[in-house]
């Protein structure tokens, strides 16, 4: 249960700022502008890596989840309710990072 509810906290951080608003990345001087696809493949590894050590049984099932949590997350930054952009390529650093974490 506590595998469980700390990937539950750590796919909500990683959503949070997957969804923070562009505006106030700038305010706050963040900007990922060369950086974005090793963040995304980063965080994707690393969720990858943890969620394959709690459910050693189900990677198949995990596959499916990451890379639809990927396509949600771009689908959601292309809905221009928080100033950012999808981007198909994000989506295959997520890809990228979810097979470098599966364990």
């Amino acid at each position: 249960m506590a595998r469980v509810a700390f990937l539950a906290a750590l796919a909500g951080v990683l959503l949070l700022l997957a969804l923070f608003p562009a505006w106030l990345l700038q305010n706050l001087g963040v900007s990922f502008t060369h950086h974005g696809k090793l963040i995304h493949a980063a965080a994707f590894t690393v969720l990858a890596a943890l969620a394959s050590l709690g459910w050693t049984k189900h990677k198949a099932k995990l596959i499916v989840l990451l890379a639809f949590s990927g396509v949600a997350i771009e689908v959601v930054q292309g809905a221009q309710l928080i100033g950012r952009g999808p981007d198909a390529f994000d989506w295959i650093a997520d890809c990228a990072g979810m097979a470098c974490g599966i364990t």
